[in-house]
Order: structure tokens, then C-alpha cells, then sequence
């Protein structure tokens, strides 16, 4: 088994700042959009997302989306994660980066490797690596690569990505013809780089338990979620050692002007103003949830939901640091 990357126990590490046992943080995913708006302005989206850390919100959540399609429900144009995980790095200071997911079957484990320690050196080691699968087979298909192959193209590019970030670095190779040189990356890490897993990628949660820092999921309702989390539980306890290892919720959210409109479902989420909101979260940190990366969507601005959410909702949950 390859060493785990990111320990949520070493000092200073950014996880401890977006995972923590008994508490609950708040993040974003990225781009921060208004209703029936598909379109980024991404000169806008880099000033929201320094509001956002100004503000001190945990994470800041991009998307690997290399292809769209007018039969995918996502219309929005992503930008290429790296790049814009780079411009993110270098107009913020405090708040954590993270991957939600990058596609680890349909990109080389290596520039996988690569892109993590540069967003990691650029962002002074606020970067988390997280880390999908994708499900669309015809997007493999685009990229020469076999869906049916997912669950071991996974675990075979985790395991080179893992050792390419680990406490002590090396290269796995694909192939070392007999006058190979050793190869490295350089610059080296100045921590290991912590690996999440979003979403399952074909595995179980015993192997996601033993490999990465934590599960991120996307919204279910309530006693689902919390049947999901007692499965995770369940699977951190058969590590057989005292662990932490983290859960996290992507959820969406419209957040009605009225603070005391009661909350609604949604598909993936909640209407809600502010003390409902605040209620369901209480209710998910008291379940296990550790974290809850918030997937804005309102006929509001963005820029007075975030100011809010951060003058009426965060200080309860983000007072511990």
C-alpha cells in the first residue's frame, strides 16, 4: 500500500483547517454564479473568491470539467483547473484550495503529480488534492480511455500520484527500460500534499478509509446521508488504529432574502434563509459531517449571499479557530 499522502495529524497541514473532528466548516465551489447565469466572468470569480477569504470562509472548491455537452446537465464553461487554481493561489492568503474532483482516470498520474506540488508551492501549502473518477463513459471514450476500466485506472493512478507526494517522494514510472534515469519532481513539496476522495471512484469505503484523508460526497436527505455516514464510520473504526478521517457534503444552496423563511428541498441541496440554514447545519455536524462546500445558486448577488453568510452563519461554526 502506498504511504498515505496529507496526514490529517502533522502540524500546520490545511486540512486540519477544512477537516476537524466535532466541528463543521464552511466552503464554496467555484464559479459562484446567479441563477440563469451560465457564463463566467472570471476576472470577477478571482474577486470573489479574495471576498471569500477576506470574509474567512474555509475552501474554495474548482471543478475538473475537460468537455461539455448539450446532453450534460452542467452548461457552465469550467476553466482548466490548474489554471485556475493558480490564479486562485495567487490572489489569496489564507483560505484552503481544493480539487472537487480532478479527473485521476483521464489524466496522467504524473502531471496529476505535478500540477499538486505547483499549486501547492504557489498557495504556500494551503492546496488539497481531490481527487474523482467521472462516470460518463462517452467522455472516456473521447480521451481512448475504457469506463469499464475506471475502478482500476483509479486505484493504479492514485498509487502513483500517492507516492509522487508522499513524505518521501518517488516517481512511479510507467515503464523503466534498462538505461532509464531516476527521475524526480522538482520543486519538491514542503509538506506531503493531502489526497481526498470525492465521490467513490468504484471503490469501497474500506479502501478509501485506508488511502486517502477523507470522503467527500454530494447531498442526499438527511437519513440518507446519515446511513452514509454511519457506513464511513464504520469503515474508519476497521482501520484498526485510532483515525481521524474526514467526511465532507457538497451542497447547494439558494438563500432566500427572508432570514426566517423555512428551509425546502431542492434537488442537491436547500432553499433556506439564514436560521434554517444555520439549523440544518448544526443537525449535519452533529452527525459526523465535517464539512460542507456550498454550491451557491440564487437570484441574489453573490457578493451580498457570501457577506451574509459570513456575518451571520460562519462565526458559529468556524469560532473554534
Amino acid at each position: 500500500m502506498p504511504a498515505l499522502a496529507g496526514n490529517p495529524d502533522s502540524p500546520g497541514n490545511i486540512a486540519q483547517r477544512v477537516f476537524a473532528d466535532g466541528a463543521l466548516s464552511i466552503g464554496l465551489n467555484l464559479p459562484l454564479l446567479q441563477n440563469g447565469n451560465i457564463v463566467a466572468d472570471f476576472g470577477e470569480q478571482v474577486a470573489l473568491a479574495k471576498l471569500a477569504d477576506s470574509l474567512g470562509f474555509r475552501a474554495l472548491w474548482v471543478r475538473d470539467v475537460p468537455l461539455n455537452s448539450a446532453d450534460y446537465p452542467d452548461p457552465v464553461g469550467h476553466l482548466d483547473p490548474w489554471v485556475l487554481l493558480g490564479a486562485l493561489a495567487s490572489n489569496t492568503a489564507n483560505i484552503a484550495l481544493v480539487s472537487g474532483a480532478i479527473v485521476l482516470t483521464l489524466r496522467h498520474p504524473l502531471h496529476i503529480a505535478k500540477g499538486a506540488i505547483s499549486v501547492g508551492n504557489l498557495s504556500r501549502g494551503r492546496f488539497i488534492l481531490g481527487l474523482g473518477s467521472g462516470d460518463r463513459p462517452p467522455e472516456y471514450a473521447a480521451f481512448g480511455a475504457d469506463s469499464a476500466q475506471r475502478r482500476d485506472l483509479y486505484r493504479r493512478h492514485w498509487d502513483v500520484v500517492a507516492a509522487a507526494l508522499g513524505p518521501q517522494p518517488r516517481v512511479l514510472a510507467d515503464q523503466t527500460p534498462p538505461d532509464s534515469p531516476e527521475f524526480f519532481l522538482l520543486p519538491r513539496p514542503a509538506e506531503s500534499v493531502s489526497m481526498l476522495a470525492v465521490g467513490s471512484g468504484g471503490q469501497s469505503v474500506d479502501w478509501i478509509a485506508r488511502h486517502a484523508i477523507g470522503w467527500m460526497t454530494y447531498h442526499r436527505e438527511p437519513d440518507a446521508q446519515r446511513a452514509r455516514y454511519s457506513m464511513w464510520r464504520a469503515a474508519v473504526d476497521r482501520l484498526g488504529t485510532p483515525a481521524f478521517r474526514a467526511f465532507g457534503v457538497a451542497m447547494r444552496l439558494d438563500l432566500s432574502a427572508d432570514a426566517d423563511e423555512p428551509a425546502t428541498a431542492l434537488s442537491l441541496g436547500y432553499r433556506s434563509g439564514r436560521h434554517a440554514l444555520s439549523g440544518l447545519l448544526r443537525d449535519m455536524r452533529a452527525h459526523g459531517t465535517h464539512h460542507v462546500s456550498l454550491n451557491l445558486s440564487s437570484g441574489r448577488p453573490s457578493r451580498e449571499v457570501l457577506e451574509e453568510l459570513a456575518a451571520e452563519v460562519l462565526p458559529e461554526f468556524h469560532a473554534q479557530a
